[in-house]
Formats: structure tokens, C-alpha cells, sequence
């Protein structure tokens, strides 16, 4: 099984709860005996898991950053849907995906994986080119998200949408210059919400492909939302309304 670092109190912790098997080692700072830590030590314990002291800086050069919190753990990867027949087949009832075209930011990555996460959306899809794809900085900003939603890179993106499409999944794209808003369209069936890029937006392909636009409302001073902040937005309207139509 291939392993890799992942660092930061809530992501060692969520792999420990969710698959404590595929955990091989924790490395901890020595320096560090507060109650934080002291719980954490007690579930590496409890699950059995071997635990190495270490400095902070072994800790940073394992990881290539000093935000580590002090915990690194060596773990194999999960066996997520890692293509989109296998995802799709593997769905029961409409499925709820987010589309990011382009997202090249990991912080804004591990932030669009923990909102996926906590609305049950069934996937984060993305191109494999022009994007950051998962690492060490995204499974910490994620909280775990990472390890429990599946995240699948594809090599042509608008290909891929006409594929949803094929399974009758509805394109709904994010734009800040239409009128038709998030709260306009029915989002009770198949979704998936397609996002752009940080700046720059959805590619043109990637617009003209979606079956409807809609905005967000912006009632302050700002033009627009973190596309992190976003897809919270549009994701838990699509949750509210399967909720009130259940």
C-alpha cells in the first residue's frame, strides 16, 4: 500500500476515527504535553498505532512546513472512487457533486473538500491540468475531508460534464453575470454545481456547457465570494431543498 504524511491535529484525528487501520505511525513533538495533544495520544493508543518522538524540526521537514501543530502521521490511502463510473454506479439516489474548474489554491482546495464533506455532497471533480490536486497542505486545511470525500481529476473536463449530463445530472455554473440566482432552480435531482477559478472564472467551454447560470446575491459592498465560500452557499441550498421536498 503507498503511504503518505498527513499533518495537523483534525486530519491525523479524522483518519484515526475513519480508518485507524491505515494508520502505520504518528510522529509527535516531544516538547508538547497539553490536552490536546494528551487526547490524541490516548486514541494513537487506543487504536494500537506506534508513536515516534520527534523535534519540530523533523516534524517540518517531513511535511515541508512548520504548520504541522506537532503531529504527522505516516498512513496508506484510502481506497476512495477514484473515476467517475465507479463514483457514479456506486450512488444511491440523485447525486450531489461540486465541479471545480480550475481551483489552483490548496487552501481553497482543503476548504471546498471539508464543505463537500459536511453537506454529504458524493464527489469534488476537477481537471487534472490547471489545478492543485491533492497534498500534504490540502488534507490539513480539509480537517479529514480529504481522506472521506472523493476527489477525481479528469483529463478533459468538458468531455467529463457532457458525460454528467449523459446521466442525466444537471450542470448548474456559477456566474456573476446573470440574473437567474441559486435560488431560482430546482437542485432536488442529479447536480452538480460547477465552480470557476480563483479570479478568473469558469473556462468558456466549461460555461457554455452548463445547462443553467445562476449568481449568488451580493447585497454588500463586495463583487464576490471565496469560491470556497461558495460552494457552501450553493451546496447547502441544493441540501435545503432535497430536505424540504424529503
Amino acid at each position: 500500500m503507498k503511504s503518505k504524511m498527513i499533518f495537523g491535529f483534525h486530519a491525523v484525528t479524522s483518519r484515526i476515527r475513519h480508518e485507524a487501520s491505515s494508520v502505520e505511525e504518528v510522529y509527535v513533538d516531544a516538547e508538547r504535553h497539553d490536552r490536546r495533544m494528551n487526547d490524541l495520544l490516548q486514541s494513537v493508543k487506543a487504536a494500537g498505532i506506534r508513536i515516534i518522538h520527534a523535534d519540530d524540526q523533523r516534524l517540518s521537514n517531513m511535511v515541508g512546513t512548520r504548520r504541522h501543530q506537532g503531529v504527522v502521521a505516516k498512513a496508506g490511502e484510502l481506497s476512495l472512487a477514484r473515476n467517475l463510473d465507479e463514483l457514479l454506479d456506486a450512488i444511491e439516489g440523485p447525486p450531489l457533486l461540486l465541479v471545480l474548474d480550475g481551483v489552483t489554491d490548496p487552501h481553497n482546495l482543503g476548504a471546498c473538500l471539508r464543505v463537500a464533506d459536511g453537506v454529504g455532497a458524493h464527489a469534488v471533480i476537477a481537471p487534472k491540468d490547471r489545478a492543485v490536486g491533492l497534498n500534504a497542505t490540502v488534507a490539513k486545511v480539509a480537517s479529514g475531508a480529504a481522506e472521506t470525500v472523493p476527489y477525481i481529476t479528469v483529463t478533459n473536463l468538458a468531455r467529463t460534464l457532457r458525460e454528467l449530463q449523459e446521466r442525466d445530472i444537471w450542470l448548474v455554473g456559477t456566474s456573476d453575470e446573470v440574473d437567474k440566482t441559486i435560488y431560482d432552480v430546482d437542485m432536488t435531482g442529479g447536480i452538480a454545481l460547477v465552480m470557476g477559478a480563483e479570479g478568473e472564472g469558469m473556462r468558456r467551454l466549461t460555461r457554455e456547457t452548463c445547462d443553467h447560470l445562476v449568481s449568488i446575491p451580493m447585497l454588500g459592498s463586495v463583487e464576490s465570494l471565496n469560491v470556497s465560500v461558495a460552494s457552501g452557499v450553493c451546496l447547502y441550498e441544493a441540501r435545503r431543498q432535497r430536505t424540504v421536498k424529503a
